[in-house]
């Protein structure tokens, strides 16, 4: 998904709309589903820069929708109920929600809300990640903090831009980077380098840590398209 992209999961269409709409206007990329399976669906291919949850859906409700998000992820997820008991508002957040809305709602406080959320947690989806801590993936360990990664026990040397690349797909495993939106988040510009670099590091970068670069277990190839994380 863009960078930023809000994801509203809504099965009124009416409140869908009102939603997108406030929040496109303060310059958000949005994209609506009213079905919980969908929204599933939609998460385990892409990570969105912040989920509006409603919790009554059909098929899979926003309770499961939360704990699969936590189990994988720390997108700030924002719950939209009618529920107004205080036993329900805490359960919610006390799964992992960042914050809650009743209905019926103010749009414009919606947006503040969406707003204040992504302050406190920055737009990165490892925002609460511990820069200390280690990320594990079977025989790939990646510790942020000290920027040392380990294959199989053994320290791999690893370029600045490397490193980088890698760290961006790992804090964003499944979402599917394009090149020229990795020369613009590593790089920094995307306008006056050869995309061809990319696909050059990516090739350095799979020799050092896959144990059969040519086919590769973590960074995957998506034709067409650009690259990911398998983790």
């Amino acid at each position: 998904m863009n960078a930023n992209r809000i994801l509203v999961v809504e099965d009124e269409p009416s409140v869908g709309e009102v939603v997108s709409l406030y929040l496109t206007r303060a310059g958000y990329d949005v994209v609506t589903v009213n079905d919980g399976r969908v929204a599933i669906e939609m998460l385990e291919k892409e990570t969105p820069q912040l989920i509006v949850l409603d919790l009554m859906l059909p098929h899979v409700d926003g309770r499961e929708i939360l704990s699969r998000v936590r189990q994988r992820s720390h997108v700030p997820v924002i719950i939209l109920t009618a529920l107004r008991e205080e036993s329900d508002r805490i359960a919610g957040l006390e799964m992992g929600a960042d914050d809650y809305i009743t209905k019926p709602f103010s749009p414009q406080e919606l947006v503040s809300r969406v707003k204040a959320v992504l302050r406190r947690g920055g737009t990165n989806v490892a925002a609460e990640e511990d820069p200390m801590q280690t990320l594990k993936f079977q025989d790939l360990q990646i510790n942020p903090g000290i920027r040392l990664v380990v294959v199989n026990q053994k320290e791999i040397d690893l370029t600045a831009k490397e490193f980088n690349l890698l760290l961006l797909l790992v804090r964003n495993p499944k979402k599917v980077f394009s090149r020229s939106l990795l020369l613009e988040q590593v790089w920094g510009l995307s306008d006056y380098i050869d995309p061809g670099t990319v696909t050059v590091h990516m090739r350095r970068l799979r020799e050092k840590i896959e144990q059969d670069p040519s086919h590769p277990r973590y960074i995957q190839t998506v034709w067409g398209v650009g690259y990911r994380f398998e983790p």
